[in-house]
């Protein structure tokens, strides 16, 4: 409950964030690096460089922003979407075994920024790896999810990624 208390105050005047508990499957996007597919896509009327990340898909409570979801926790048939919690233990790659979360704090270069996959949609994909449900998630790269800016290069940011992953998912300090 501490880390949505956490969340809520870091975001709650940001730049029009409408905060909802959902229930059942997300993606949890917290450890995964993403690859940029070449595309860019729209968030708020700004243009970011797409990237995709492979994260795994859990089941229970997650936080999210219900501004880019339509309003809605319902996915589409074949996808969920990629959300917040607050475990602390959960498969990541390469093997997907559950592992606990480690936060570490990079700085972003010009060859690798970070992403944020936060209430961005996903693609469920159709084989299980070592009995893990993954999905292959869309999100923007260099997009502040506290406040929908743009994360310049030399900004300190956090993630639960491996040191050293590319574009790894996270957020952005400080934050303004």
């Amino acid at each position: 409950m501490r880390y949505v208390m956490a969340l809520m105050m870091l975001t709650g005047p940001a730049y029009g964030i409408d905060l909802g508990v959902c229930h059942g499957e997300f993606a949890l996007c917290a450890a995964s690096s993403t690859t940029p597919t070449g595309k860019t896509m729209q968030v708020n009327g700004k243009t970011f460089r797409e990237g995709m990340a492979v994260c795994p898909i859990l089941k229970g409570i997650s936080i999210a922003d219900l501004s880019l979801m339509n309003g809605s926790c319902k996915a589409a048939q074949g996808k969920v979407w990629s959300l917040f919690s607050t475990v602390t233990s959960y498969p990541q790659a390469p093997t997907w075994a559950v592992t606990p979360m480690t936060v570490t704090k990079f700085v972003t270069t010009k060859e690798s920024g970070m992403s944020n996959m936060w209430s961005f949609s996903c693609d469920k994909q159709a084989k299980k790896i070592n009995g893990v449900s993954l999905a292959s998630c869309y999100g923007p790269i260099n997009e502040s999810p506290w406040n929908g800016d743009y994360v310049p290069v030399g900004t300190e940011s956090f993630s639960a990624a491996p040191a050293g992953a590319l574009n790894p998912v996270g957020g952005n300090f400080p934050i303004k």
